[in-house]
Order: structure tokens, then sequence, then C-alpha cells
């Protein structure tokens, strides 16, 4: 893989998901993703993960964004973003009360204003 492929691959991953082909762009994140971490040079993934977990979130696809979301999160347990995202995930599969902590944790450290109706039971 070169430094090139690798950019435009990366390039077009994002014009799909920029225009909301979530299916598409996700597969295309999933191939990099995998790529990085086996190929030189060895990229980071948490910008590609970020937007895999992100495709699969928009395409309702919310078993796999979270088992994503869930494996970022142990890298780096303050991606206020990555717990917005996991909280935002378990709401929609109605998991309300599992996804508070993670939407307080993402209010705390990233300033989000999630109180109100995202925060159902309150």
């Amino acid at each position: 893989m070169t430094e090139s492929s690798f950019a435009s691959d990366y390039d077009a991953a994002r014009e799909r998901f920029d225009k909301g082909e979530y299916r598409e762009a996700g597969a295309l994140f999933l191939e990099l993703v995998d790529r990085s971490a086996l190929e030189p040079p060895l990229h980071g993934t948490t910008e590609l993960r970020l937007y895999l977990a992100r495709s699969y979130y928009h395409s309702a696809q919310l078993g796999r964004s979270e088992e994503i979301l869930r494996a970022m999160l142990v890298d780096n347990p303050d991606d206020h973003y990555a717990l917005l995202l996991l909280g935002r995930t378990l709401q929609r599969q109605s998991r309300h009360e599992e996804a508070k902590p993670h939407l307080a944790m993402a209010k705390l450290l990233g300033g989000y204003d999630i109180d109100g109706p995202e925060l159902p039971g309150r």
C-alpha cells in the first residue's frame, strides 16, 4: 500500500460518507482500518474507526457501531465524542439506562449539551 493509495482510498471513503452513502462508506472505512493495522506505514486508526462507527450508526448497524466504539474507549476512555456516539447508539437501541453514564461523561469531558430529552428517565 502506498501513501498516495491510502490517501486516495481515504478520500473516497470520506466522499461517500459526506454524500450520506453510509453503508458504502462503512465498507471502505473497514478496509482502511484493516489495512492500516497490517501494512506499513502503520497509521493510527482512531479517526478511521470513528468514521467507521459513524457510518455504522447512520446506516442503522447499531451493534457494529457499539462494538467499534467500545473498543475505541478501551484504548482511549477519555474520547468524549466516542462516549457521545456510544450513548446515542445505545439510545437508538432503547437501552436508555445503559446510555446515561456514557452521555454524562461526554457532557463532562466534551461540554455537550445533552440535557432534556436526550436523557430519558432523568
